[in-house]
């Protein structure tokens, strides 16, 4: 190990290439991860620790730094950081101490960091199918911008796809003949790591729609219909999250409903119908099946309600 003539403010823009070119981080993770870390390059600098370099930061850097997250208060409501939203920024900087010792710099070890406990586990929100109904039966599909969001709703449920995922989506990729009753395309998801992904015949049928309706050349699948004609008009993930909360509220289903939530409620029903695992995980893009297995405490609790209501000898006599 040796020492760095860098400050650490300085390494961050050589941390953040690391993941993009060795990690594979997908751009919106780098995005993520470079807010995350400015948050501790701000803290530095309002310590006048801007000109602290790998070596000289010690376990009181740290200390003071976990404090100010956790008195830190949030811009909208005025409540403090979440825990987890405290964790993602400690996971930042753990990722930057983990570069370092990659790159032999001299440095606290990545373990140093704790990450702070959690009260409880956090539950996975998701959707019954008859909240799913009512949600995909709101959109008004007379209008262009009905029909558009009628077929996102649909590729959302049918696919399983991140909301970074569906924005990314071109005409090109959807492929339709007279005769075609589903279709597999192929995402580049997160971590750029490619993976197939299915899309039913019913929200083939809207996405079908929704395109002979389209009369622009755009390359994007989902467009905004305002604003400047100049402009480039692929639906950002921000406008696709205000989509969903809108019908959400409309449909009178949970205000917690976003894009995820639709993600999870496709792993949910994939899992209760008893698709494998494994195989869930793959749908999902999950690299780690750990990732995956925060829904099996949902079919759990599923199974043991059912094996309780139909098992004959469920009950003592």
């Amino acid at each position: 190990m040796e020492k760095s003539p860098k400050t650490i403010i300085e390494h961050m823009k050589d941390y953040l290439e690391y993941s993009d070119v060795e990690k594979g981080l997908g751009y919106k993770s780098q995005e993520t991860y470079a807010r995350f870390l400015k948050k501790f390059s701000d803290w530095l600098s309002s310590q006048n620790l801007q000109t602290l370099k790998a070596h000289e930061l010690t376990d009181k850097h740290i200390w003071d730094y976990r404090l100010f997250l956790s008195q830190t208060l949030r811009k909208t409501t005025k409540e403090p950081l979440k825990r987890s939203t405290q964790n993602y920024y400690l996971i930042a900087l753990r990722g930057l101490l983990t570069f370092f010792t990659d790159r032999d710099v001299l440095s606290l070890p990545a373990d140093k960091i704790k990450l702070i406990k959690e009260k409880e586990e956090r539950a996975v929100k998701f959707l019954s199918l008859d909240q799913l109904k009512k949600l995909l039966s709101v959109p008004n599909t007379t209008t262009p911008t009905g029909l558009r969001d009628k077929a996102i709703l649909e590729t959302f449920f049918s696919t399983g796809l991140r909301v970074a995922e569906l924005v990314s989506l071109d005409k090109e990729q959807i492929k339709l003949g007279p005769e075609t009753q589903d279709l597999e395309i192929v995402i580049i998801g997160k971590g750029n790591r490619p993976r197939p992904v299915y899309i039913s015949k019913r929200a083939l049928h809207w996405l079908q729609e929704y395109l002979r309706a389209r009369k622009d050349k755009e390359k994007a699948l989902f467009i905004n219909y305002k604003g400047p004609k100049d402009a480039d008009r692929r639906l950002t993930a921000r406008s696709v999250e205000t989509i969903v909360k809108k019908y959400a509220l409309q449909a009178g289903i949970p205000s917690f409903t976003s894009p995820h939530t639709l993600r999870h409620s496709f792993a949910t029903d994939l899992l209760s119908q008893g698709v494998d695992l494994r195989l869930v995980q793959e749908f999902l893009g999950h690299k780690n099946i750990a990732t995956t297995q925060i829904y099996t405490h949902i079919t759990s609790k599923q199974l043991r309600e059912l094996h309780h209501k139909h098992h004959s000898l469920g009950e003592n006599e």
